[in-house]
């Protein structure tokens, strides 16, 4: 395919999609107010009673719909699946169980490869949430709860493919995995324990998850002669070594860069204190790794320890934070 683009033309046309499905959201947001926010409701509460999993499904544009649905579920807290309908009359119906709530998408609501799975949820008495345009369609009968979405056409009138609908009901989707992981407490650490993959985990995990501790992070006590402050930077390999009082607190940080600064024959005849950075910078140990990297980029360093009740209980390494993912 050859086409020839009108600058002017396929800017028009951008902004006429984008409106379109921007009034699509606009309208459903709309709609919560009456009878689609109460069906809202009651859809959320029929997904927070399953036991088992929630099966999505849609035939076309809405079974890729139903995929990406499916995916977010999943990945905030609520088991779920993608099931095909056609291949769920081929025997895939047996993935669907009584403990489970089947979330079924289809713009006319009279998709034909949904029969099948809609009589299986009847003879099962599996919770059965439809998300429709069409209040009158099969669907939107045969469900428990019906969603049904206003009807705002598609983006555009020459082909109407499904455009604006898709977006509506992805959006739909969307708005049903938030309310649930809200209504489940679940946070970023939850979050991150399903996604320790790539960056965005890296980004989700902890200081604790990464740092070091025992004798991966040097300590020595206020008072140490500097000779033995350096053997303890030397065992260590970070290039630092933490100061500590009495009490076990941080007071003080030793770095190869103070070292370098610092150190004299006078110095090196003295007690760390002579070489110490006094009440140095530290992080908690429950702290985002994201902090971590943004605190050390800016202040430059390459070592930050990890205190606790004001006690070190570990050191994190720049270079420990890239092996992780983090940039």
């Amino acid at each position: 395919m050859s086409l020839t683009i009108d600058p002017a033309a396929a800017r028009a046309a951008a902004a006429d999609t984008l409106e379109a499905e921007a009034e699509g959201l606009h309208a459903m947001t709309r709609a919560l107010d009456g009878a689609l926010g109460e069906a809202f409701v009651a859809a959320c509460a029929a997904l927070a009673a399953v036991k088992g999993r929630v099966v999505v499904t849609g035939m076309g544009k809405s079974g890729h719909i139903a995929r990406k649905i499916a995916a977010t579920f999943a990945s905030t807290g609520t088991p779920a699946q993608f099931v095909h309908p056609a291949e769920a009359s081929h025997g895939d119906l047996g993935m669907i169980t009584a403990d489970d709530c089947v979330l079924a998408l289809s713009r006319s609501g009279d998709t034909a490869e949904l029969t099948d799975l809609i009589h299986h949820c009847r003879r099962l008495g599996i919770p059965l949430i439809g998300v429709t345009f069409r209040a009158e369609s099969a669907l939107a009968k045969a469900s428990t709860v019906a969603l049904t979405l206003p009807d705002c056409g598609e983006a555009s009138d020459e082909a109407p493919a499904p455009t604006t609908s898709t977006t509506m009901t992805l959006a739909m989707g969307d708005a049903l995995a938030v309310a649930l992981l809200r209504a489940a407490g679940f946070d970023q650490r939850a979050f991150g324990r399903l996604h320790p993959g790539g960056k965005l985990g890296a980004l989700l995990k902890h200081v604790r998850d990464v740092m070091r501790a025992g004798d991966g992070a040097p300590l020595v006590r206020a008072g140490t002669p500097t000779r033995e402050v350096l053997d303890a930077m030397t065992r260590g390999g970070i290039g630092a070594a933490g100061v500590v009082d009495g009490a076990g607190k941080l007071v003080g940080v030793v770095t190869d860069g103070d070292l370098r600064r610092r150190l004299t024959p006078e110095t090196y005849a003295g007690t760390v204190e002579a070489l110490m950075t006094a009440d140095p910078k530290h992080i908690a140990a429950d702290a985002p790794l994201a902090d971590a990297i943004a605190f050390m980029n800016a202040r430059k360093i390459t070592n930050l320890f990890v205190v606790e009740a004001g006690r070190p209980v570990g050191v994190v390494h720049l270079h420990d934070l890239l092996s992780a993912g983090v940039r």
